[in-house]
Formats: structure tokens, sequence, C-alpha cells
């Protein structure tokens, strides 16, 4: 049934969207004449890699010579790219990835080899089920770019201050993932473009009544300053990246 409603879900969706894309994708290439996408290798269900479809947010030939978490004020990303990452076009594109089977609406978000190489035994439970566009971390960290802004290694802050509470949002999703919540994550995810913290409010919510982790649900709100962490199956912080 998930798969069917991946599917559906998909196709209408890149049907409507269609007319925003195309226009978006023309402005990127009018750019620097090259192509509007790029292809991103990422790690999904088992382990398995896979070409993740996205809008190009970066100056072409740029996005391997950086650091693998993006900040918003990292210098490769270019004007139309700011608009990109802001309105999260490039994540829509990866519907395509979804009808393709290598991504699901709803799941944690795929990651880089290079980060999921450092999961504990514990996060490798992340990779059991596919990647998706969406979950709980996705609408708790959708402000990613900003949390790294101005952090000297914007990968270690990733593995210090997101990481943690990503992988155990991961975590909790699957652990309760069900047809109802993946079709609430899809509508407040759409509701955390409008406000995030109508979004956030009911993250907390739904935490609370699956009876997670004070220091989960601490960091789920956004209340707090995001201090670091040991990620998941680890009792110390990652200290190097």
């Amino acid at each position: 049934m998930k798969r069917l409603i991946d599917l559906l879900a998909a196709f209408s969706g890149l049907i409507v969207i269609s007319p925003v894309l195309l226009v978006v994708i023309i402005k990127v290439w009018m750019q620097d004449y090259k192509s509007p996408f790029y292809i991103a290798s990422r790690v999904g269900k088992d382990g398995k890699e896979f070409n993740m479809v996205k809008l190009r947010s970066m100056v072409i030939n740029e996005s391997g010579s950086g650091p693998d978490s993006t900040s918003a004020n990292d210098n490769r990303i270019t004007p139309i790219g700011h608009f990109i990452r802001k309105y999260k076009l490039d994540e829509l594109s990866q519907l395509y990835n979804v009808m393709l089977g290598d991504m699901s609406l709803v799941g944690p978000r795929p990651n880089v080899k290079s980060e999921t190489d450092l999961y504990t035994s514990l996060e490798r439970h992340l990779l059991s089920v596919r990647p998706g566009i969406t979950d709980f971390a996705s609408i708790v960290f959708s402000d990613e770019g900003e949390i790294l802004q101005n952090q000297e290694d914007p990968d270690l802050a990733y593995n210090q201050l997101i990481r943690p509470w990503k992988s155990r949002l991961g975590l909790i999703y699957i652990e309760r993932r069900s047809l109802l919540l993946d079709i609430q994550l899809i509508l407040v995810t759409l509701l955390g473009i409008i406000s995030k913290q109508k979004a956030l409010n009911w993250v907390v919510k739904q935490l609370v009544e699956l009876g997670v982790e004070q220091n989960v649900l601490d960091a789920a709100s956004r209340q707090k300053e995001l201090l670091p962490f040991p990620p998941p199956g680890a009792d110390e912080i990652v200290l190097r990246r």
C-alpha cells in the first residue's frame, strides 16, 4: 500500500508542480548554460547507493569541492540556488526517485556514504527502509543550512549538533511508522512552509504521545540552543569528521 501511494502521489505531484519546476529549471540553465540538474550519490535501503536527482543550487562542478554539509552562507550556492533551497524545490525534484523506487515520500533522509560509514550499529537501522523526502527530522531541521551557518567546520558541526537528533528521530519514525503517520507527516511538512512553529508544535505533540525521551523533545521543539551530543548508540561526542 505504501509503495502504491508513493507512486500515485509522486506522479500527481510532478504534474502539479511541473509549471514551477520548468520555470526554475530554465532559470538555473540560463545562469551558466549548464545542466540544471545535479545527480547526487546517496545511500539507500540496505546500504545500496543510488543517484538522487536534485535541482542544481550550486555553481557547476563545485558540489564536490567543499564539505558534505552545506551552510546557508556557503559561497558555492548560486542566487537562484538560495531560492531553490529556501522553498525545498531541490527536494521536490526527488519525486522522480520516488517513482523509480529509490525513495519513498516519507522516511529518513538519505545521506552520503562518507556519513553512513560513520553510523553506529544502532544508526544502521536507518538503512532498513527506503529513504524519504520528509520525516520528523526533515520538519525539525528544515533550517539545517542556517544551523550550520558560520560554523568553521560544517561537517563536524552537523555530526555534533544535528546528526544525534536527526538519527534518533529517524529511528523513532521507523519504529512507529504507519500509513496514517505518513499522511500526517506529508501534510505537516506542507504546513511547515507556512508556519514552522505550528509544524514543530505538531511534531512535539506526536513525540510526547509516543513517549520519547525528554532530550529528544527538547531538541525537536527547537526552543533551546543545540549543543554537541553523542549520536545514538555512542557514548561520546563526535570530535573529528
